[in-house]
């Protein structure tokens, strides 16, 4: 592609005749160099009538290229001068440039003396931004005898074609004074231009601003570089620099040298094709050269002509589609080049491309005109078509823009059109009606704070522009107000049979939360309101606590409201952002009252017991106000700043221990404790909501698998041990996957339903309309009494109680859950599982057994009772004595213990000493080692397992019981495992967890349990089916207990 045209004015390059022109109508521009009348004296550049205007062969193809049928016709001489010193005074120095180079193409074989067309050179004088030659005469003498060898410049990214200018910037000193010294001379400067080799690399390498491993101009000019400067490459250690350019280049002609920071800039007038034959000197580079001709061609061939009037063509729609390329092309066309030499016009096709050097480069050293001609039409092409390309995306955007600048438009005038008919309201005026119109209905129950602070943000919303800041904060703030459903409360059901329904539908067992929730419906129904209470469920995972808020939601025609505490650490979630933050928003609870719109729902507050605590505050401090019956009737968030009764609201917290909960926290709750579920009930869970439930989830027709009730016990006992029954669910998910599997593998598939058989039913319909309507109207009277008596009902709280056909029930859930073969039911089973192939769909059981000891304990081990957060366990304490000698009495414990157990171990160690030497001589047995035992045994103390963390008071019992058999030699009773905090004195002190290590001693197969006295009320308070087939031991002081395992009654209990 040819040069911008302003990058040749700013280098001074005006042509003879234009210069004179100029300084006649433009009035002598500042780049005009002295000697103006010795290059007055220059040849006209072309006869009369041979401008690009007028009448003449090249007016008329320009016009013919161009589209322009208009113009005046001109033939002077004078004129087309005028013209050319107009388009200098312009600034538009190409044309001159392009005129000196085709006089200088014409006159090549014309013997004249050196430079004598030159004129006298200019010098800088010192002046930084003049050019440091003058504008000389173009044409040169004969360079094919007298220009043998020639300063090379190296081209970086394309190459100079015949007739072309370009401007090179360089900066070899060497080469930069020679020039100039050429220029002092009054002599033409002539350059050899040739592209570097990797030149497409080099481009690709400064796209993506990296580095391309070349040596620059200097060095390939022979520049000297300092050592510390230096880049140390294979390059730079060539011995012939020249061998990094092609071999064809171009024969240029130095037109003008403008200095720069970086050297100098050279524009370059080419003229012929050269090629590179030696090296004659490295610094500057000046290599031997020989001048090329074409081969000789056939110009009245009928393909040449095809082919030159496609190139003239494709050149006209080239300029059709970019007007970049006019100004080069009127160039081309003014300077009297004849379009029938093909060479030439292929030469200018090419150069107005975009290709790549490879392909430029390629048509440069292409000597073959006819074959150089079909190269450039296939680069001419490709240009075309990408400026098809190009105007396709500018179009594109173009309609974009015009389209949302319409859209914006028509949106304006509709808007000012509306507002002058009066059909609609500016945007503030439509915000203060919307905001008055949510008050409406709550403009009653609204306190006396909330709707002062609203009529005083209204006046200000009305009096702020809304290009403000501030009035999208306060249109916020408002929109917040006017969302909370002030003293708008959800009719309740205060129905007992109802709701206890409706809970024992959803769940199994969890009596005591339902009572408490059948308690609070009938103080309710007593009270004929309600009042907002704060319940805590506790319990180990999987028991059904959060599940149950849903139900309880539902029992009490609630609206619910769910969201977790755990990890938390900002009070801002709690207590809402201050308004003055960007982003600011309330807290929690006033996000409820706007999801419900009602001031009295049911909020599950869950996991409160892993509460965080960062540098934004304590959440937990936060919610005393929350959850503080006699505070929480003023809530004050930090947003909305005015008070909010949240006293009708019905908060229950979840947790699974008590021990991370605050006690000022605590204290503000009723704690409920869940249990976990025993053998029986799991059982019964299984059955009744997990099956099902597994079943419609994994598409299973009902009835096409069968779960045995020994596998399905099996599965509780061997597969699912923890307290809740989340595991329970995923084993038999999993079953029915696999099952589902199989079943897929036979070919069953899901029934379609018989389309023809419901349009059918529907064309019956039709049919019996007529009658069904007459009897619809006999029916009426009587309908409309049953729903007005319906209605009474229900403005009484009396409802009925919720049936299978409930949106709510589970039975709806399921039935809305299920899809495809789920919804079908099969009245046989083809797939039956039993104990024995759990295997196969769940794997090997997880847990070992939990009684290790099947044979009975050993001496120096004992059973013992502990409480986790999954629920209850069994441990065995294992005691032996690793050292025997005179006063080399020690305790050492494992098994990951905590401190306080540790303790414990220590207290029992000590106790058991003291015990030990207290019993006559007569009670220890013949094989045991005396009272002495303790003060000369090193005993070693381990709890397995060992990578199981264990801590807490409740062993101390256990601990004594262990060391005494070992000491004594005598094995503990069988089937006996006890928990119990012990003093030094002996005192057995209350513990807790009692249920769960019930539980956990009866999946162990213990029959005898020993338990504090202080804990025989929390026995009284287990169920039947709980305590079934164990045996409570109630004791006061550890005499009991070594009565127990050792003793009479060890005996009788065997």
């Amino acid at each position: 592609m040819q040069q911008c045209p302003r990058a040749v004015a700013a280098a001074g390059l005006l042509p003879p005749a234009a210069a004179a022109a100029g300084r006649r109508a433009a009035g002598a521009r500042g780049w005009l160099a002295e000697g103006g009348a010795h290059r007055q004296q220059q040849p006209r550049w072309f006869s009369e009538g041979g401008a690009g205007e007028g009448d003449s062969y090249t007016g008329r193809f320009w016009r013919y290229l161009t589209g322009r049928n208009g113009g005046s016709a001109g033939g002077s001489s004078a004129k087309a001068a005028a013209e050319g010193g107009a388009e200098a005074a312009s600034g538009d120095a190409v044309v001159g440039a392009r005129r000196a180079g085709s006089r200088a193409e014409a006159a090549e074989g014309a013997s004249k003396a050196e430079g004598g067309s030159g004129g006298s050179a200019g010098s800088n004088g010192g002046s930084s931004g003049d050019a440091m030659g003058g504008a000389g005469s173009l044409v040169p003498n004969n360079p094919e005898s007298r220009y043998r060898e020639v300063l090379a410049v190296p081209l970086a990214v394309r190459p100079l074609f015949p007739g072309g200018i370009m401007p090179v910037t360089v900066s070899n000193n060497q080469l930069i004074k020679e020039l100039v010294e050429l220029r002092r001379q009054g002599a033409q400067a002539y350059v050899g231009a040739f592209l570097r080799k990797g030149a497409d690399a080099r481009a690709a390498a400064a796209a993506a601003g990296g580095d391309f491993a070349v040596p620059n101009q200097d060095e390939l000019l022979g520049t000297s570089v300092s050592p510390a400067d230096a880049v140390v490459g294979a390059e730079a250690e060539l011995e012939d620099p020249s061998d990094l350019l092609h071999s064809v280049g171009t024969f240029a002609q130095v037109h003008t040298i403008v200095p720069t920071d970086q050297g100098a800039q050279l524009l370059l007038l080419g003229h012929r094709r050269i090629e590179r034959t030696a090296l004659v000197e490295k610094d500057p580079l000046r290599l031997s050269i020989t001048h090329l001709k074409e081969q000789p061609y056939n110009a009245h061939d009928d393909m040449l002509r095809a082919t030159t009037m496609e190139i003239i063509s494709t050149l006209k729609e080239l300029l059709h589609l970019h007007p970049l390329y006019n100004e080069q092309m009127r160039n081309f066309i003014q300077f009297g080049a004849d379009f029938h030499d093909l060479s030439r016009l292929a030469d200018l096709a090419t150069s107005l491309t975009s290709g790549d050097s490879k392909a430029l480069q390629a048509v440069l050293e292409q000597l073959d005109v006819p074959e150089r001609a079909n190269q450039a039409l296939v680069l001419l092409k490709k240009e075309v078509e990408l400026c098809k390309l190009q105007a396709d995306i500018g179009k594109r955007v173009e309609e974009k823009i015009n389209k949302d600048q319409r859209r914006y438009f028509l949106m304006e005038q509709l808007k000012s059109i509306k507002k002058e008919l009066g059909l609609e309201k500016d945007e503030k005026t439509a915000l203060v009606q919307k905001f008055r119109e949510r008050l409406e209905p709550v403009q009653e129950h609204l306190p006396e704070a909330a709707a002062k602070v609203v009529e005083e943000e209204l006046e200000k919303l009305q009096a702020i522009e809304p290009a403000s800041s501030e009035f999208n904060v306060t249109r916020n703030y408002l929109d917040w107000l006017t969302s909370i459903p002030w003293g708008q409360y959800s009719q309740e059901k205060l129905d007992v049979a109802a709701a206890k329904e409706v809970l024992d539908e959803d769940h199994y067992g969890l009596d005591d939360v339902k009572d408490r929730i059948l308690e609070f419906i009938a103080v309710g129904k007593l009270r004929g309101t309600t009042q907002g209470k704060i319940l805590c469920l506790v319990g180990p995972p999987g028991v059904g606590k959060t599940s149950i808020g849903r139900s309880i939601a539902r029992a009490l025609n609630r609206k619910y409201y769910r969201f977790s505490v755990g990890g938390l650490s900002d009070v801002a979630e709690i207590k809402g952002h201050r308004r003055t933050y960007v982003g600011a928003m309330p807290g929690k609870m006033v996000q409820c009252l706007k999801t419900t719109q009602t001031s009295n729902p049911f909020v599950l507050i869950d996991e409160i017991d892993k509460l965080g605590r960062g540098y934004q505050g304590d959440p937990a401090s936060a919610l005393l106000e929350l959850l503080d019956p006699e505070q929480n009737s003023g809530f004050l968030d930090h947003y909305l700043d005015v008070p909010v009764d949240l006293s009708k609201v019905l908060f229950m917290c979840t947790a699974n221990v008590l021990d991370t909960i605050p006690g000022p926290l605590l204290d503000r709750m009723e704690v409920i404790r869940l249990s976990g579920y025993i053998f029986d009930e799991k059982v019964a869970i299984a059955r009744t909501y997990l099956e099902p439930q597994a079943r419609t989830d994994a598409g299973v027709p009902e009835g096409a698998i069968k779960v045995t009730d020994a596998a399905l016990a099996a599965l509780v006992d061997d597969y699912a041990r923890e307290a809740g029954v989340r595991n329970l669910k995923k084993q038999l998910e999993k079953i029915y996957r696999k099952a589902a599997l199989q079943l897929v593998r036979m070919g069953v598939v899901p029934a379609q339903p018989a389309e023809p058989a419901a349009q059918q039913a529907e064309q019956e319909k039709e049919q019996h309309a007529e009658p069904l309507a007459a009897a619809e109207q006999q029916h009426a009277k009587p309908l409309a009494a049953a729903e007005e008596q319906q209605q009474q009902q229900a403005a009484h709280g009396e409802h009925a109680a919720p049936g299978a056909d409930h949106p709510g029930s589970r039975a709806a859930q399921l039935a809305a859950h299920a899809e495809g073969a789920a919804a079908t039911a099969m009245a046989e089973s083809l797939i039956v599982i039993d104990k024995g192939d759990l295997k196969e769909y769940v794997g090997q059981p997880p847990y070992p057994a939990d009684k290790i000891y099947a044979d009975g304990t050993p001496a120096g081990v004992v059973m013992g009772l502990a409480w986790t957060a999954l629920g209850g366990s069994t441990l065995y304490v294992e005691a032996a004595s690793v050292e025997r000698g005179e006063g080399k009495g020690s305790l050492k414990a494992t098994g990951q213990l905590g401190d306080v157990m540790k303790e414990s171990a220590t207290i029992a160690h000590t106790y058991a000493r003291k015990f030990l030497e207290s019993l006559p001589a007569e009670q220890l047995p013949g094989g045991s080692a005396g009272a002495s035992f303790f003060a000369d045994h090193a005993i070693h103390l381990h709890v397995p397992a060992g990578a199981t963390p264990k801590d807490g008071p409740s062993a101390g019992c256990t601990i004594i019981t262990a060391l005494l058999s070992l000491a004594l030699n005598k094995p503990a009773l069988p089937d006996l495992a006890m928990t119990g905090e012990v003093t030094l004195t002996g005192k057995v002190l209350p513990i807790g967890g009692v249920k769960e290590k019930t539980l956990a001693a009866r999946r162990s197969g213990v029959k005898h349990l020993v338990f504090p006295e202080g804990n025989r009320r929390d026995w009284d308070e287990l169920t039947e089916d709980v305590k079934a087939g164990l045996k409570p031991h109630f004791v006061e002081h550890y005499d009991q207990i070594y009565a127990l395992a050792f003793g009479q009654q060890a005996q009788q209990a065997q």
